[in-house]
């Protein structure tokens, strides 16, 4: 390990930032009561959403009192602090992390929204946006045709953004894939306060990248913190302490229980950090907890021990899933 860090010129041996978790986080509970729905900074499609399925579940109990029955009697869990009554699962979008209701996979008539090719929790700004522009390219268009073009081009950025490509996930026992889609800015050793020695994978997200966040090893997720802050240029190392973000531990049985954090962090023009981990889910390498949208920075903490091997490059383009940073040798 230690000769790899020496080899490479691209790679930091000094951690110019903070501590990657102060004394004060600690304090936080490992399910931090801020997070109140998946999306903690809140925005204008979010409210839109809201305020649709509260109109969608006033009209179902109204209009199909029999489908709305249906829906209560599979649902499971309890209420809790669920600001309302819900029909069904579409009710629980935003809520996925709260202690609540939900549905079997058998008993959800709107799990094959899950097998579209974009990411669910996006499919709102997707609708909205890209609605938005088409109409507005029509109208353009009505005057002046090349006016149309800018509005189709945005109608095909966001649908971009939005996507949600399959990926191989390695099988391997030891492997660490990357969280997140985009370049491969730094690779750093430092001291974490949780983790104790530790090397620091910093992921670029463009606006062209995939911004679906993935798991890198299996495990349970223990802790799950929210710090609202700045929105700062994600190419800036600072911006990982500064700027709004979320922290998601595992304990990961590969690796002895010991802990992996993926940190989501806001960017300039990124506003929206969604992760729907709680503690005590249990999440395989590669599976999907969040994403941030439009442009940002991910970052993954793994530990450092000699049976650690580095496989990826600073400068390196990842897919999340799939590329592997890092294997740790077994036995």
């Amino acid at each position: 390990m230690a000769s790899f860090l020496s080899s490479n010129a691209s790679v930091p041996l000094d951690d110019p930032s903070p501590p990657f978790t102060d004394a004060s986080t600690m304090e936080v509970p490992a399910m931090d009561p801020a997070l109140k729905s998946i999306q903690p900074g809140g925005g204008v499609v979010m409210s839109i959403e809201l305020a649709w399925g509260k109109l969608r579940r006033a009209w179902l109990n109204r209009v199909r009192p029999k489908y709305v029955s249906k829906m209560r009697d599979r649902r499971q869990g309890h209420r809790g602090d669920l600001p309302f009554e819900p029909v069904d699962s579409r009710d629980m979008k935003y809520y996925r992390n709260q202690d609540s209701y939900w549905w079997a996979d058998a008993d959800d008539p709107f799990l094959w929204r899950e097998s579209l090719p974009f990411v669910r929790v996006g499919l709102a700004e997707l609708i909205v946006i890209c609605t938005a522009s088409v109409l507005l390219a029509l109208i353009a268009g009505w005057f002046w045709w090349p006016l149309a073009l800018p509005f189709v081009l945005i109608a095909g950025l966001v649908a971009w953004f939005f996507r949600n490509p399959r990926r191989q996930v390695p099988g391997s026992v030891g492997t660490v894939v990357a969280p997140a889609d985009g370049k491969l800015v730094e690779i750093v050793e430092f001291d974490d306060p949780v983790i104790g020695s530790a090397i620091r994978f910093g992921i670029f997200l463009s606006i062209f990248n995939v911004h679906a966040n993935r798991i890198a090893m299996p495990g349970r997720v223990v802790r799950v913190r929210y710090r609202p802050g700045k929105f700062m240029n994600a190419l800036r190392s600072e911006s990982s302490k500064e700027n709004e973000n979320m922290d998601v531990e595992l304990e990961c049985p590969e690796i002895g229980g010991r802990i992996v954090r993926i940190r989501q962090i806001t960017g300039q023009f990124a506003r929206r950090i969604v992760c729907w981990a709680r503690v005590g889910d249990v999440l395989q390498r590669g599976e999907m907890f969040g994403m941030i949208k439009l442009g940002s920075r991910t970052e993954l903490v793994i530990p450092h021990d000699e049976a650690l091997e580095i496989v990826a490059q600073v400068g390196e383009k990842v897919c999340a899933g799939s590329t592997v940073f890092a294997r740790y040798q077994q036995g």
